[in-house]
């Protein structure tokens, strides 16, 4: 009589036991028994191993929930300060203290070192501002700027220098990274700072895009 043996290859073995994950529950000293082998130390058990993946997925998941936890809080914080803001703005009389309650927020809210504010109009009551400018939506100077106006939308990161020479005038070199939000008909707004990461693309701009609709709206309130 001939007998016939039949090998099974690790895969074979791998994928049996994938169908039946209950299978140690009948041999439980296997589980104990089985070493595995780790890049980083020395061989455990099979039930140390899985107790140590175990503790590494919760740990995993604590800081990703500590992680969301902490976006959550910086996001209600912003959306209160957000909706402070637009109160605020519609609170003001005029063109120019709209203006300068914008300025205001942006540094002292929302963490500004450097905020400038270029209007393609001129505004009364400006004069004595250093953080504003007026330049005609056609004048050549706005050039750097043309597809950002265009577009309407906000710009997170280091700017060109020709763009931050125009915002910040001499002190250029002391931004590193700036958000600039353009406004339709209105303007542009540069929030400089000092930390190359403050500001960066891909970053989310609902909060920038918020106030510079509540800006618009409130400057819309002014005839001329």
């Amino acid at each position: 009589m001939s007998e016939t043996t039949e090998k099974l290859g690790a895969h074979e073995v791998a994928a049996w036991l994938r169908r039946h994950p209950t299978f140690l529950k009948q041999f439980p000293d296997l589980a104990i028994s089985l070493v595995v082998p780790r890049e980083d130390g020395p061989a455990a058990s099979l039930a140390s191993y899985q107790l140590e993946v175990l503790r590494d997925k919760n740990r995993e998941l604590a800081r990703r929930l500590q992680e969301l936890f902490a976006n959550a809080q910086e996001n209600e914080r912003l959306a209160v300060r957000t909706h402070q803001l637009a109160l605020n703005l519609m609170r003001q009389d005029t063109p120019a203290t709209t203006l300068r309650a914008m300025a205001a927020t942006l540094e002292e809210d929302f963490q500004g070192d450097l905020v400038r504010i270029l209007t393609f109009a001129p505004v009364a009551g400006l004069d004595d501002a250093d953080w504003w400018q007026s330049i005609p939506a056609g004048d050549p100077r706005l050039a750097p700027f043309r597809d950002a106006i265009a577009d309407g939308e906000p710009i997170c990161g280091r700017l060109h220098p020709d763009k931050h020479a125009l915002l910040y005038g001499v002190r250029a070199d002391d931004v590193q990274s700036t958000a600039l939000l353009s406004i339709p008909g209105i303007g542009l707004i540069g929030v400089g700072s000092r930390d190359p990461n403050r500001f960066f693309p891909g970053m989310g701009t609902l909060f920038l895009r918020m106030m510079g609709e509540a800006l618009s709206v409130a400057l819309q309130r002014f005839p001329g």
